[in-house]
């Protein structure tokens, strides 16, 4: 009977190293479950990047206009014949003059 106890013991031993410790173990389904997370929450921002992306190009192949307005706001394009007046506020002026001035 003891020797049938002892076999028992032993067996429930190594079942609990394989559920803590071996492969398959609580321990890495924990840690799988957090990248699979992990995983879904990067999909999701890359998704919208990828949609914001799209729409972007679809605004592009529509017309001219936001090609236009592109060129205006990010290159500081203007179209021939016009003029571009760049207004420095009076704080900014006064503050140049002032750092220009030898003390």
């Amino acid at each position: 009977m003891r020797w049938f106890l002892a076999v028992l013991a032993v067996l429930l031993l190594l079942l609990q190293y394989r559920l803590w410790f071996a492969d398959g173990s609580l321990a890495e389904r924990q840690r799988l479950q957090q990248q699979v997370e992990s995983a879904k929450r990067e999909n999701a921002r890359l998704r919208e990047r990828n949609n914001t992306l799209s729409r972007e190009v679809l605004e592009l192949k529509s017309g001219k206009a936001v090609i236009e307005e592109r060129a205006r706001e990010e290159l500081g394009l203007i179209r021939e014949g016009e003029v571009f007046y760049h207004f420095v506020e009076e704080d900014d002026r006064k503050r140049r003059i002032r750092q220009d001035k030898p003390q």
